[in-house]
């Protein structure tokens, strides 16, 4: 096992390394696995040649990242139902004074519209706005020049950075809405839940094929609100319900034999009114809620 300066070096890399790759990847086993072969490669390097390690160790991790998404788009392929990325356990913590802006770059909603970009436009989008790399340091990342990263940060900022897909409410707005949410799922009032919805309001359920799970994204506040009364309702009926931190968002856990069988967050509009419905009960992708994590929205970090 490498020990001494070389491998402090690593140490103090790795929750910047893994907050990328979790971010890239939407799946903390495949983001360790990067950090993992990002290690490998870094003590198979002979360190005199290194300019610059966080650089060296940035760009490698990136393109391990790169070679996961290539083999993530064949699984999705064959995916059953609505995909969502992997809940996390993260506080954002209590500080009023927090940087919502830097925050929402780990919430399951903005995780999901990291979807709708091409591998290399999200890592540059990544290093570029999430994590604050000189555009010299991206292109020295993805081995393109600053012009082409200047192009693909551009183009994945007109998909995601209009601020009614990015919204992050207080903390205080967040456990408003989620208890009266609870309240009108307990209630069974679509009137209820129809005024916590946007108008363009998503229901995704995430069940991976293994458990029962909606196969498409419902659309629409009348669609939602009356599938949310008349189902939810039914599935949750009876089961204790807990308030869990869900990728920095307060959200909540369903319970089966003091199991976590569902994780629920949800995605905001700029108005504060709820615009996504993100249901995860896929049982591989809620074995990381077990294990609470901490997050620096300054740096990006993850710490296990």
């Amino acid at each position: 096992m490498m020990t001494g300066p070389d491998s402090d070096t690593f140490e103090t890399m790795r929750p910047r390394l893994l907050g990328l790759a979790y971010r890239m990847l939407g799946s903390m086993a495949d983001a360790e696995d990067a950090v993992q072969d990002t290690f490998l490669k870094w003590q198979g390097t002979e360190k005199a040649s290194i300019a610059n390690r966080e650089a060296f160790l940035t760009k490698v991790c990136s393109n391990c990242c790169l070679d996961a998404l290539k083999a993530a788009h064949r699984k999705r392929v064959d995916y059953v139902g609505p995909w969502i990325p992997e809940p996390l356990q993260v506080d954002a913590g209590s500080d009023p004074e927090i940087d919502l802006e830097r925050a929402q770059s780990l919430t399951t909603a903005f995780l999901l519209l990291l979807e709708r970009l091409s591998p290399k436009e999200r890592a540059a989008y990544l290093l570029r706005e999430v994590f604050g790399k000189p555009y010299e340091d991206v292109a020295q990342a993805l081995d393109l020049s600053e012009t082409a990263c200047r192009q693909l940060v551009s183009r994945a900022g007109r998909h995601i950075q209009n601020p009614a897909t990015r919204f992050v409410p207080t903390p205080d707005h967040q456990q408003q809405m989620l208890s009266a949410f609870l309240n009108a799922v307990e209630s069974g009032s679509t009137d209820q839940l129809s005024g916590l919805l946007s108008e363009t309001v998503q229901f995704h359920s995430d069940g991976g094929g293994k458990v029962a799970a909606l196969g498409r994204v419902l659309e629409g506040r009348d669609e939602v609100a009356k599938y949310v009364a008349q189902i939810i309702r039914r599935l949750w009926g009876g089961a204790p319900v807990l308030p869990c931190f869900i990728n920095g968002l307060r959200g909540l856990v369903v319970l089966e034999e003091m199991r976590v069988v569902t994780a629920l967050t949800f995605g905001y509009d700029e108005d504060g009114r709820i615009d996504r419905i993100l249901v995860v009960r896929n049982p591989d992708k809620l074995r990381q809620l077990a294990r609470p994590l901490r997050h620096d929205p300054e740096s990006g970090a993850l710490w296990q």
